[in-house]
C-alpha cells in the first residue's frame, strides 16, 4: 500500500462526503420537522405525508455514505 498525500485527502474526502451530507439532512429535516408538526396539529390525517417528507432528505446521508464506501475501496485499491 502506497503512503501519501494522495490516500489522506481520499480519506478526507470520504469523511466530508458523509459529514456534510448529514448536517444537511439534519438541518432539513428540522424544517420539516417543526412545520409538519404544526400541519399535523390542525391535520392529523396528513401524518403520512409528513412522515414521507422527512425520510426524502435521509436520501442525501445514503448518497454520502455510498461515495464514502466507493472512496474508501479506491483507498484500498
Amino acid at each position: 500500500m502506497e503512503t501519501g498525500i494522495g490516500i489522506g485527502l481520499i480519506a478526507i474526502g470520504a469523511g466530508l462526503a458523509v459529514g456534510l451530507g448529514a448536517i444537511g439532512t439534519g438541518l432539513a429535516q428540522a424544517r420539516i420537522g417543526s412545520a409538519g408538526a404544526g400541519v399535523v396539529a390542525e391535520k392529523p390525517e396528513a401524518l403520512g405525508t409528513i412522515i414521507l417528507l422527512l425520510a426524502i432528505p435521509e436520501t442525501m446521508v445514503i448518497l454520502g455514505f455510498a461515495a464514502a464506501a466507493m472512496l474508501i475501496l479506491l483507498l484500498r485499491g
